[in-house]
């Protein structure tokens, strides 16, 4: 299981040096995608706003057209059957992204979580794990919460 998400992460994600920003884009969108699965279904409750919130986070904020909103989902729903850990996902992560790109991603987790009007100790938890393993700061993972929370 864990080689068809390296796969996907080399054919989709990889960063070449002369990439152009829209590459660049598509590549944090599609981990962030993945990403989100795994706090979905952290609480063992897949609320209908939270379905709603993922589906508008990646078509519109995250731009993801049809073919690679279907392509995550079938990546997603392998990997909750294979219960893949989060490192897998937030090394190769940390290997391709700035910062602020780690930064974003922590903060559409949030989106996310505070979709349903419920934060569940097990959505937090997965939050602060992988804001620790992409190695944000505490105050940035404090102001990504808040930010998120006041969008609503």
């Amino acid at each position: 299981m864990i080689d068809a998400i390296k796969r996907f992460f080399d054919q989709s994600l990889n960063k070449t040096d002369s990439e152009a920003p829209e590459q660049r884009n598509h590549r944090l969108q599609l981990a962030s995608a993945a990403l989100m699965f795994e706090l979905l279904k952290s609480d063992q409750v897949i609320d209908e706003r939270e379905t709603a919130t993922l589906r508008i986070i990646l078509r519109d904020k995250l731009q993801l057209d049809e073919e690679r909103l279907q392509e995550i989902i079938e990546l997603a729903e392998l990997e909750a059957q294979q219960a893949v850990s989060l490192y897998e996902f937030t090394s190769l992560i940390n290997q391709h992204y700035d910062y602020a790109d780690r930064v974003q991603l922590i903060e559409n987790l949030w989106r996310l979580a505070l979709a349903d009007d419920h934060l569940d100790k097990y959505e937090e938890q997965m939050i602060r794990r992988t804001a620790d393993l992409l190695y944000v700061s505490h105050s940035d993972f404090i102001r990504t919460k808040l930010r998120a929370r006041d969008q609503d």
